[in-house]
């Protein structure tokens, strides 16, 4: 069974970095798509960023193009999400998730989050 876990979250001022970052267990990532979703309070879960099985491809949330960079690392099971400037409003539970066939489609497996909480 495929397992993902993230971390990396925490609370950080406006204009400050994280680094997130998400191991799958149970399978083999290279066989997966990976993106990240994020969700705030009182709202729904968004996507944020996205990344090929090769990583050769990057698609990105378009108020975090820019500030926000995700990479894969398939030899050691993980991916990342560099974010950076970050914001008030990026603010949320981040998720990990991987895709089977099709980026676009919904995701086979979720983590269960990591949250970052930026203050101003």
């Amino acid at each position: 069974q495929v397992h993902l876990v993230e971390s990396g979250g925490g609370s950080v001022q406006t204009g400050d970095s994280l680094r997130l970052s998400c191991v799958l267990t149970g399978g083999n990532i290279g066989e997966y798509g990976m993106s990240w979703f994020r969700q705030a309070p009182g709202q729904e879960r968004e996507f944020v960023a996205a990344i090929g099985w090769s990583g050769g491809r990057q698609y990105y949330e378009d108020s975090v193009e820019g500030r926000f960079s995700i990479s894969r690392d398939n030899a050691r099971s993980t991916v990342s999400l560099q974010m950076d400037s970050l914001k008030p409003e990026d603010s949320a539970v981040y998720y990990c998730a991987a895709h089977s066939t099709d980026l676009n489609a919904d995701p086979d497996y979720w983590g269960k989050g990591t949250l970052v909480t930026v203050s101003s």
